[in-house]
Formats: C-alpha cells, sequence, structure tokens
C-alpha cells in the first residue's frame, strides 16, 4: 500500500489532517506535513488542501510520473484574473508583515469562507496558526497565492494518473471548480461532502476518510 502525504493549506500546521489521517493509518501509513509548501516525496499519494493542493497540482503537472495518484481538496486550477488577485495577495501580504501573529490570525478566521466551522473548531485550529511567522506566511502568499501560480484548465487533459477531488457541498465556488476539473482531467473522479464548507477534511473527517478509501481502494 502506497504512503499517503497530509499536506495542509495556509497558515495551517499537520494537525489539520490529524483525524482523517487516523481514519485510514490501518491500512495505509500516512505521512502529515507541517507547511503547504513543504515537498512531497516521489511515489507516495499526496493529499493536499487548498494552497498545499494547488501546489501539489502544479508539481504533478510539472512531473506527471513523480505520484501514483492525487488527492485534491477545495482546490481550483486557476482564477479568471490572476492579475487582480495577484494584487490582492499582496495587499495581504503586505499587511500581515506589518502585524503580529494575534492579529494576523484574527482577520484570517473573520474570512466567510470559515463561516461553515463552529467556534470550537475554529478554536481547535487556532494554535497551529499562531505558532507561524508573519513573514514567512507573507512570502507563501507572494509565491503560491491564487494570483501567484498560472491558471492551469489548459493543462489538465494531459494529466493521466488517478484524481479525486473534494469539496464541501456547502462550497458552491470549490464545487463548481472540482466539477469543472474532474470534467478536464482523464481519470478525474470529483466528490462532494454533504454538510461541509470550504474545509471538509475538518468539518465532515469520517465522510472525508469514506471517500478517500474508496478512492485509494479502487485506483492506487
Amino acid at each position: 500500500m502506497p504512503t499517503l502525504a497530509f499536506v495542509p493549506g495556509f497558515m495551517q500546521r499537520c494537525g489539520a489532517w490529524a483525524t482523517v489521517a487516523d481514519r485510514l493509518a490501518q491500512r495505509y501509513p500516512s505521512a502529515l506535513h507541517e507547511r503547504a509548501d513543504e515537498p512531497v516525496q516521489p511515489g507516495v499519494v499526496p493529499i493536499g488542501y487548498s494552497m498545499g493542493g494547488r501546489i501539489v497540482l502544479h508539481r504533478a503537472l510539472a512531473e506527471p510520473q513523480r505520484w501514483p495518484a492525487l488527492v485534491l481538496v477545495g482546490v481550483s486550477a486557476g482564477v479568471d484574473d490572476p492579475a487582480a488577485r495577484r494584487a490582492g495577495d499582496e495587499e495581504l501580504a503586505a499587511w500581515i508583515e506589518r502585524h503580529p501573529i494575534e492579529e494576523v490570525v484574527e482577520r484570517w478566521e473573520a474570512q466567510p469562507v470559515f463561516a461553515t466551522q463552529s467556534k470550537e473548531l475554529v478554536d481547535a485550529q487556532r494554535p497551529g496558526r499562531l505558532s507561524h511567522e508573519p513573514a514567512e506566511l507573507a512570502e507563501m502568499l507572494r509565491k503560491f497565492g491564487q494570483g501567484a501560480m498560472p491558471p492551469v484548465w489548459d493543462r489538465l487533459p494531459g494529466l493521466e494518473l488517478p484524481v479525486l477531488l473534494i469539496a464541501g457541498a456547502l462550497d458552491d465556488r470549490y464545487v463548481a471548480a472540482g466539477e469543472r476539473m474532474a470534467s478536464l482531467l482523464p481519470n478525474g473522479t470529483f466528490s462532494a461532502i454533504p454538510d461541509a464548507g470550504h474545509a471538509p477534511q475538518l468539518e465532515q473527517p469520517d465522510a472525508v476518510a469514506v471517500e478517500l478509501r474508496a478512492f485509494l481502494d479502487e485506483r492506487v
């Protein structure tokens, strides 16, 4: 069985994937990455969320034989207006550099994207977020933000490895992106997780684990 490499999103640590990894550990050994940009070794199956998923998608397109399969959670193949998004990311990065991590985390957690998460769930993630350095977060945003990474929709038909795309059913934007990506990938499959928003692995870990197990057992 292949090892699974769980890659977190922006401003997360490995604990963001711990519950799902525990559900699969008896069958699939797992490596939990501490940063979205931590390199994923060849031969494993990357399971990347948001920024982490975007990074491994671009790596898979650059090295199609590097991994036997790929799982992307809450990921899009690119935004319609990268220049506008890049300007927004730069504005946020510059703000992050000027503020202490406590204020950075407070602003990040106030985003509408977290509205589907309970207060307890948001609070549980806070220690991981507070462990980051603002300068490092700003650097990651400039390198791997959606404005910094070019759209790759036109390259998806050439990526032949099995790809599972997951989005929370309440996250309309990424449901649409996941369905579109699955239609373009030769071996793409999309799954919407009920009663979950942008981070289904946190909001509905059991349902995500079931989807991962089914995909891995059948396709890897």
